[in-house]
């Protein structure tokens, strides 16, 4: 394999795992995926909890309330924070 290549397939392989992450994550516990068959004849549920607990993970949490700037410290120097 050319040297060449490498680069290739680790980008192919960090966005395949990045989707598989992401598939995996949303059928586990996204609360409107039912698998089961008990769960998907239950029709529309209005479990709101489980809906504000999906929502209220810990990434938002940390992130919530926060500026949203990639580089805080160059807009401050070039005049474009609030």
């Amino acid at each position: 394999m050319a040297y060449r290549v490498c680069p290739l397939f680790a980008a192919i392989g960090a966005a395949l795992g990045i989707c598989g992450f992401s598939i995996g994550r949303n059928l586990a516990s996204y609360p409107d995926v039912r698998i089961n068959k008990v769960d998907r004849q239950a029709g529309y549920l209005e479990n709101f909890t489980e809906g504000d607990q999906y929502y209220q993970n810990a990434l938002h949490k940390f992130v919530d309330g926060r500026t949203p700037h990639i580089f805080p410290g160059l807009n401050e120097s070039l005049g474009f924070s609030k």
